[in-house]
């Protein structure tokens, strides 16, 4: 039995709590306008996604009413009072409110998790977002939907997220692609969804992923016995059953990466029209109007003279007009086409660079760099040469002259390739 002066000392403890809880804030607000926010949690805890500002105001005054009776049984239990509280019948079960309740008190009953990326991309598009971008985005939305069993975005919680944070890291997904594409991904959606009035709130924000350090036991660039191999495969590619545009670009492409550091998709996706003559060298234009570009700007490349040399510019000139190493769809676009190309290099390389720690296509732009820089070729002259950002701000200013360009180029060596 608890003491008399023990049960005294609760009770009035209960009454402080009281008093402080539903007093004006050091803002000086009154409860019913402090506790608005919480109120807003609750409602949408209940499926209650938006309500007016009167209705609001009522709901919190009774939440601030049913606050004050329930501190006040608590005190009378404190005092010995075990008796039921009569007050909390007037609290019927909630039952969740109909799709048809919801329209009429302005709310809403769901907000589709597929619709808020479509609705997105509606307005991203115009914005000039990259397709890849939606497709990555709809995919991370479709697997979190997979995951909670429901395509409901007001039902989403931060714990979700994190819920599919560690879904995805337990199947084997590095944690740079679940935190720069799947959490990145989500917190722009449901940011979209706050900032056009959908969600009252962003279960996203906040949520991180630890990076963990991967021990790099080799350099990222093609060694120089690799890069001959590379080279050399490519010069005796032998057709066989692939298409003429795929033979075509196992046999151009690895040497256009050698002596462009440009990235494996910017060949793929060259056309005639963009290699030109200017003066006395042969320049690749790289622009979004052939296919994806990062950053979405053009540049201009100059090409080296051994690519001249061993037949680069005698199969443009006698191939058609339009894509050197793909064929577009029906409607126009490479979407699809570009990254399955992409893949037959790939597949190609690997038949010579079997080091599974480097990235064969994507390790000539380490090697063009540190070939460019033995060779005493100016790091700004190579970054706009690769279609690198300018690590400093005075450093974009500007741009990389083709002369700049040639005498650049005409710096860099050859790499000696057997009766080449």
């Amino acid at each position: 039995m608890v003491p008399e002066s023990d049960s005294h000392l609760e009770e009035e403890a209960w009454e402080s709590v009281a008093k402080t809880m539903l007093r004006t804030d050091p803002l000086g607000r009154e409860p019913e306008e402090f506790l608005q926010t919480l109120v807003r949690r609750l409602l949408l805890g209940k499926g209650i996604a938006e309500t007016d500002e009167a209705s609001l105001a009522m709901v919190t005054r009774e939440f601030v009413r049913a606050f004050r009776d329930a501190f006040t049984y608590r005190q009378r239990q404190a005092g010995g009072d075990y008796g039921p509280d009569p007050k909390a019948n007037r609290f019927p079960d909630w039952p969740p409110p109909s799709p048809t309740m919801q329209a009429a008190i302005g709310g809403k009953a769901k907000v589709s998790l597929k619709g808020l990326v479509e609705d997105w991309w509606k307005e991203a598009e115009r914005a000039g977002r990259t397709l890849s971008t939606y497709e990555s985005y709809a995919a991370t939305v479709r697997r979190l939907s997979a995951i909670l069993g429901h395509d409901d975005a007001v039902r989403v919680t931060p714990a979700d997220v994190v819920a599919y944070k560690d879904h995805r890291l337990e199947q084997g997904v590095s944690a740079k692609t679940v935190g720069d594409s799947d959490i990145a991904g989500l917190r722009s959606i449901f940011g979209w969804a706050v900032a056009n009035m959908k969600l009252p709130s962003n279960p996203a924000d906040g949520i991180k992923v630890t990076r963990t350090r991967t021990t790099r036991t080799r350099s990222k660039e093609l060694t120089t016995v690799e890069a001959k191999a590379v080279l050399t495969h490519a010069l005796q590619a032998a057709r066989g059953s692939a298409r003429p545009k795929t033979h075509a670009a196992r046999r151009w492409v690895p040497w256009l990466c050698a002596y462009t550091g440009a990235r494996l998709g910017e060949m793929v996706q060259l056309r005639k029209e963009d290699i030109r003559k200017d003066g006395e060298v042969w320049v690749a234009t790289i622009t979004p109007e052939a296919g994806t570009v990062k950053d979405k700007e053009v540049r201009e490349v100059v090409l080296h003279a051994h690519l001249v040399e061993t037949g680069f510019i005698d199969f443009v000139q006698a191939s058609t007009p339009g894509h050197l190493f793909l064929t577009p769809n029906k409607d126009g676009s490479t979407r699809g086409v570009r990254r399955s190309v992409k893949n037959r290099v790939t597949e190609f390389v690997r038949e010579v660079v079997t080091d599974r720690r480097v990235a064969p296509n994507h390790g000539w732009r380490h090697l063009f760099k540190t070939i460019g820089r033995e060779a005493s070729i100016a790091d700004s002259v190579l970054d706009g040469i690769c279609g690198h950002a300018s690590r400093t701000v005075g450093g974009s200013y500007g741009g990389v002259s083709l002369k700049a360009q040639k005498d650049a180029i005409a710096k860099f060596p050859r790499f000696e390739i057997d009766g080449h």
